[in-house]
């Protein structure tokens, strides 16, 4: 497994920790590091991924929102929104990583973490996205 696949995990157990507990995924993620194994050189990656979605937080939801036919952030699983907000985040803010591999990354996290249905669902509402952002 590549390292920006393991921050990206990273950043999703962080995220998903500040949804459960309603902490602030910034506070979360040194917790992660030192309850944890994580590897040092997944680290600053993740950290990148979660202040950046901290960051932008409010426009990667309505990318999203606006992209998921029927279907409203809150009702959606924490592990599939969570997922999204790494892409989607990738996508908009990241040069570096093009939308094609955002979303392979996105459905590989869904197998791994989500639902049965999951990776089926983010693919979807991700290719969505893909066609709305430049």
């Amino acid at each position: 497994m590549g390292t920006r696949r393991k921050s990206r995990e990273l950043a999703l157990q962080a995220l998903y920790q500040a949804d459960m507990t309603a902490a602030s995924p910034l506070d979360t993620l040194p917790i992660l590091c030192d309850n944890f194994e994580v590897s040092r050189k997944a680290l600053p990656y993740g950290r990148e991924l979660v202040e950046g979605i901290v960051a932008n937080l409010p426009a990667i939801d309505a990318v999203i929102e606006e992209s998921a036919a029927h279907w409203r952030l809150s009702r959606m699983s924490l592990i599939d929104r969570n997922i999204m907000r790494i892409a989607v985040h990738e996508f908009r803010f990241r040069a570096d990583v093009p939308a094609s591999v955002a979303i392979d990354e996105a459905i590989e996290l869904a197998k791994r973490f989500g639902a049965e249905d999951s990776p089926a669902f983010i693919n979807g509402i991700l290719d969505a996205v893909r066609k709305k952002v430049p």
